[in-house]
């Protein structure tokens, strides 16, 4: 059966004359077609525009966009959020899908998205790897940084879904929110308020102010689009950018999304008793205690609509839950604790206890 919801994609473009030819002609090989394609050519200097004209004939949904941004906002954040703005505003839009210029994705990849969505997911975040011939050209010391990296967020993600299983995104599930797949109902996205106004970094921004307005998430296996491995990126801050840093010479921090394997567990829990007292539980002052926060703030929290926004303020406000970032070189110790606060779980441990039968050091 054909998903007969109207479908935009929306793509920013910074001089992407050598890539978008392959991401257009990838679009128009989908097996779901697009009803309609936005490109935002934003500040571009090459030959960018008439690389898209190009496509035209094989893709006759596609919207050219040109936008000459101030300096202050030529970002590939700000690129991003207009596009996407300009997506969601297409008469009818239900359903939008963002990729990167630089992307190629498989020919079934509206049809994949529209199919989780279908299943009442809001929104759909699938992975994005790099290209293997740019792949292959990087030092088999960023592979290796890169595998212990992910195998640690990995672990310790499946921490957080034994303690605090969603329904909507259950295990196994990825761990990367990249602007290469991202695909949201317009109605999510009028409910988080929009993009963010962010310059980079834009994606996980994206799906955070998702996550505030508890829209169903789905990081989705099946799902992943291969961008270039460039090292001259388009936006400062971004993946060609951290690439040519760490082939200079290795990162000392890990990335920002890792923390010592008991926080982490320490924040699940906390996260668990939350989402009981929001459910009729009693205990707002114990937990408050436990984490630091005074009964006040506690119950402001537990007022609020959402539970992504009362989640936001309480780890905002507790000094116990504020994050410690790793280095990389603590990456298997700290794998190795995951791992086994993980088969401690397993084991029969109860997942419900007090927040204050746990110590360590901080």
């Amino acid at each position: 059966m054909v998903d007969a919801r109207r479908v935009i994609v929306g793509i920013p473009a910074r001089d992407e004359e050598t890539h978008i030819g392959a991401c257009l002609a990838a679009l128009s090989r989908q097996t779901r077609r697009a009803d309609e394609v936005i490109i935002l050519l934003n500040n571009c200097t090459d030959r960018s525009l008439q690389a898209v004209r190009s496509a035209l004939p094989d893709l006759p949904s596609l919207r050219v966009v040109e936008r000459h941004l101030a300096p202050s906002e030529a970002s590939a954040g700000a690129a991003r959020r207009l596009v996407l703005d300009m997506a969601a505003a297409s008469p009818g839009a239900m359903v939008v899908l963002t990729t990167d210029a630089d992307a190629v994705p498989p020919d079934d990849w509206i049809e994949a998205n529209l199919e989780i969505l279908t299943r009442g997911a809001e929104v759909v975040c699938g992975m994005a790897s790099i290209l293997p011939a740019d792949a292959a050209r990087l030092p088999a010391r960023m592979h290796e940084d890169h595998a212990r990296e992910r195998a640690c967020l990995e672990v310790l993600d499946e921490l957080d879904a034994r303690i605090d299983p969603d329904p909507a995104d259950p295990w196994p599930r990825h761990q990367q929110n990249s602007g290469a797949s991202i695909a949201f109902t317009v109605a999510a996205y009028r409910r988080a308020g929009g993009a963010p106004h962010i310059a980079v970094g834009e994606d996980r921004a994206l799906v955070a102010k998702f996550r505030l307005v508890d829209a169903k998430i789905r990081h989705a296996f099946g799902i992943c689009v291969p961008v270039s491995g460039r090292l001259e990126g388009r936006a400062e801050g971004g993946m060609a950018a951290a690439l040519a840093r760490r082939i200079k010479a290795a990162d000392e921090w890990a990335d920002d999304a890792l923390e010592p394997a008991i926080d982490a567990y320490r924040r699940a829990l906390a996260k668990v008793q939350l989402r009981r007292l929001r459910a009729g539980d009693r205990g707002v002052q114990t937990l408050g205690h436990d984490l630091l926060i005074g009964t006040p703030a506690m119950q402001a929290a537990l007022r609020e609509p959402y539970f992504g926004v009362a989640w936001a303020q309480v780890q905002r406000l507790s000094p116990v839950l504020q994050r410690r970032r790793l280095r990389v070189a603590e990456l298997p110790r700290e794998t190795r604790q995951a791992a086994w606060l993980r088969d401690r779980l397993e084991g029969g441990a109860d997942v419900a206890a007090p927040l204050t039968g746990i110590h360590f050091a901080r």
